[in-house]
């Protein structure tokens, strides 16, 4: 499958399949395509259904392919920002923000990803669930705002703001630190605690989480007097 990504900051993947070969996408996600793409909606199973409800996808999933000759689809992104294609195998699994996959095509699975510390999932920005992407194929993810990427050596650190992890590699980990100092806490505007990120893997930042997007409109939106 060859595929492009245009159209940024409201992107899009537009797909080129070969006759016989497939894609698949979350429930919805199809923004146009060729007439011949034949979709078949699956499950995969209870478990599977419930860990993408839980991990912010649909429980159903949506397999298109092209029939009697090569076809096109397109999915676009459903806020302004990027989409990052990941190669994924299966000693090198990727996760993923809540709600970021958007289509794959080869032999990938979806399933959740759980902190395994308490704080880190409290305190970080990322919660409890996060997406794991594992298998053997290529992944598609909505990134909010801009896409950064970093390739973290064994050991290394990179210190992150609340909600501003994209994607990792399912090599890194990930945990929280305490802002030092009460004068930091009160007046930096910085928050309690900071993410961790710890290699070796890539890591993948986003310069618009739509969590602060979201409270910096609503705090120049009229509200009605109580």
């Amino acid at each position: 499958m060859k595929y492009q990504i245009k159209g940024e900051p409201m992107p899009v993947v537009v797909c080129h399949l070969e006759s016989g070969e497939s894609v698949i996408c979350e429930s919805g996600a199809m923004s146009w395509m060729s007439p011949n793409l034949e979709m078949e909606t699956s499950g995969g199973g209870a478990s599977k259904m419930f860990g993408r409800m839980f991990s912010g996808e649909s429980m159903f999933q949506n397999v298109y392919t092209a029939r009697k000759g090569a076809g096109m689809i397109a999915f676009a992104s459903k806020f302004p920002g990027s989409i990052v294609a990941y190669q994924v195998t299966p000693d090198k699994p990727v996760i993923l923000q809540k709600s970021a996959y958007l289509a794959s095509c080869g032999n990938v699975e979806l399933s959740v990803f759980l902190q395994k510390k308490i704080a880190s999932g409290f305190f970080g920005g990322e919660g409890f669930i996060m997406q794991k992407i594992s298998g053997n194929g290529l992944v598609f993810a909505e990134i909010d705002g801009a896409a950064i990427d970093y390739e973290l050596a064994p050991g290394q650190r990179k210190i992150i703001d609340t909600g501003y992890l994209a994607a990792m590699d399912g090599t890194c980990t990930i945990d929280t630190q305490t802002v030092k100092g009460v004068k930091n806490v009160l007046l930096g505007g910085e928050g309690l605690f900071n993410t961790v990120l710890t290699g070796p893997g890539r890591i993948t930042l986003q310069t618009m989480p739509i969590s602060k997007t979201a409270m910096t409109l609503y705090a120049h939106m009229p509200h009605p007097s109580r």
